[in-house]
């Protein structure tokens, strides 16, 4: 007699908030006051901006290279122990950062912070979220990501604030002990009586023949390339705003207010998405990212190019989320979605870890961020035009 599975629990709204609230600190306080940190710890370590830039994608890295590990135990029902612990480990890594005096220490902070970050930001809270609740998921998702997209907008004026008030050490402090009061309790209270992990189910097929299909492969280098064109730009983008001759206030309210078009962009997905095909939307969704891009390379130093790259990047990046979670079961395969993505993991967290990097070592005193925009912008054309030929092939009717 086969046991009975227990229904599967009704959708949790003041879980799935303050599970939101948690991203909005954790992609706040770490992923996006990188970009605040950079100057003030070139000037005191005497480091090179390709030096620094390193460090992020050494962040990056770690949390790519631990995240099928880290969706393992989750898998098997260690959710609230994995992301509570994640909490304490961010903690421990902006106190890290906080005390480093050599380049060094400044490595193996954000080496930890990327580990920290591949048990508390999307991917384990997405995968706690369709554990929980398999009829109602998409709906924790799209909760999750409308307060993660603000994220920018609350931390990086909050840390810009901190760092000008206390100084750049004393402000991770105050970092460090968000996660410590608001972050750590969270996971360790909301997460209890995790549903005990589901039998295997078996597969008419395995994944393995989808690995070499030019749907499967196109898919990867769309998401690939997006992937290291959306890494690249945060942990410059003060910078980037700065050399462009804005003035401060635009500088801290451009990058800030990309959250809130973030959010707009994923909202009038939601709300939108059944009045167009599907198929289009994916098309056009991706293509905002070049136009942003360009649309920054044209009007260099002008706020109103700065501005219509926040409508055009901020839209593009908000409603990307969903194109890329979801290419893979429209134009590969619905029944192997986790581990095809998951092949897709490393070359994601190399790109990922590598291009903040590159973008730095591209710069120079003479063009700034010129060259490395245009290989952004080139790199994102590509990936539009993949999908495009993914999506051909996958749609095209099969031979009579």
């Amino acid at each position: 007699m086969s046991a009975v599975l227990p229904a599967p629990a009704s959708y949790d709204r003041r879980q799935v908030g303050w599970l939101s609230l948690a991203q909005l600190v954790t992609w706040g306080s770490v992923f996006y006051t990188f970009a605040l940190l950079m100057e003030p710890l070139e000037r005191e370590l005497g480091m090179t901006r390709a030096q620094s830039s390193l460090g992020f994608s050494l962040a990056l890295l770690a949390e790519g290279l631990l995240a099928y590990p880290i969706g393992r135990w989750i898998d098997r029902g260690h959710e609230r122990a994995v992301m509570t612990a994640g909490s304490l480990a961010v903690a421990a890594g902006l106190l890290l950062h906080s005390a480093v005096h050599s380049i060094a220490g400044f490595y193996a902070a954000w080496a930890l912070l990327g580990s920290a970050l591949a048990a508390t930001l999307y991917t384990p809270v997405f995968a706690v979220v369709t554990r929980r609740y398999p009829r109602d998921f998409r709906r924790a998702i799209i909760t999750l990501t409308f307060l993660g997209g603000l994220a920018s907008t609350v931390f990086i004026p909050l840390s810009a604030w901190l760092i000008a008030s206390l100084g750049w050490r004393h402000a991770l402090w105050v970092l460090a002990a968000l996660h410590l009061l608001v972050c750590a309790p969270i996971h360790a209270l909301a997460l209890r009586n995790a549903p005990a992990p589901q039998p295997a189910a078996g597969a008419a097929s395995s994944p393995a023949m989808h690995l070499a299909s030019a749907p499967f492969l196109l898919i990867g280098v769309f998401v690939v390339l997006m992937m290291a064109v959306t890494a690249a730009l945060p942990a410059h983008m003060v910078s980037l705003l700065r050399e462009n001759g804005l003035a401060e206030a635009w500088v801290i309210a451009i990058p800030a207010s990309i959250g809130v078009v973030q959010v707009l962009g994923r909202l009038l997905l939601f709300f939108f998405e059944h009045h167009f095909n599907l198929h289009l939307a994916n098309r056009l969704i991706p293509c905002l990212i070049p136009l942003g891009l360009a649309a920054l390379l044209a009007g260099a130093g002008h706020s109103q190019a700065a501005l219509l790259f926040v409508l055009l990047y901020g839209l593009g990046n908000g409603m990307l989320t969903i194109v890329k979670g979801t290419a893979i079961a429209q134009y590969v395969s619905r029944d192997h979605v986790a581990a095809l993505n998951g092949a897709l993991g490393l070359p994601t967290a190399l790109a990922r870890a590598v291009a903040p990097w590159l973008l730095g070592v591209l710069w120079t005193r003479e063009a700034g961020y010129r060259n490395g925009l245009a290989v952004l912008l080139a790199a994102s054309v590509l990936a539009v035009v993949a999908l495009l030929l993914a999506q051909r092939r996958a749609l095209a009717p099969a031979p009579a």
